[in-house]
């Protein structure tokens, strides 16, 4: 996967669509930034120059200690409601258990559980519109981490 396709003027985020177990893991934003205290799928801005995969790989690393190992479809994309964010909702295949370390908290829920959740406005549109229930299947080689296409 390459580069985020966005508009002139729009800032592109990768969120990070990670399952185990049938469960899917999600992140509550600290209280002082937008959204603060709402749930996420967890990711953040890509830096210029940065795939997908190299924003998402930095991001998980840096917010809750995950190894990324792949990342597969772009599943769904979703404009933030007032601000220029483009965010880009991508399967992604990582080790190690998340430690909470940019987030206030995280979980695992089922995908029926997710609703229960006050999501940020992008994050509930992509669950109700894009959120897939099937689980997605391991990465090709050329989108693992580490391998070249």
């Amino acid at each position: 996967m390459s580069e985020p396709v966005v508009a002139l003027g729009e800032i592109p985020v990768v969120a990070a669509v990670l399952r185990r177990g049938g469960r899917l893991l999600v992140a509550r934003r600290p209280a002082g930034k937008r959204h603060g205290g709402m749930w996420e799928f967890p990711g953040g801005k890509v830096l210029s120059g940065e795939t997908l995969l190299e924003a998402v790989r930095r991001e998980l690393a840096e917010e809750l200690v995950l190894e990324v190992r792949g990342i597969g479809d772009l599943l769904f994309r979703a404009d933030d409601p007032g601000s220029p964010f483009s965010i880009h909702f991508v399967e992604v295949f990582a080790e190690g258990l998340p430690r909470a370390i940019e987030h206030s908290e995280f979980a695992w829920v089922t995908p029926d559980e997710l609703p229960a959740f006050p999501l940020a406005p992008a994050d509930a549109r992509f669950v109700r519109e894009g959120l897939a229930s099937p689980a997605p299947s391991p990465p090709s080689a050329s989108r693992s981490a580490g391998k070249s296409a």
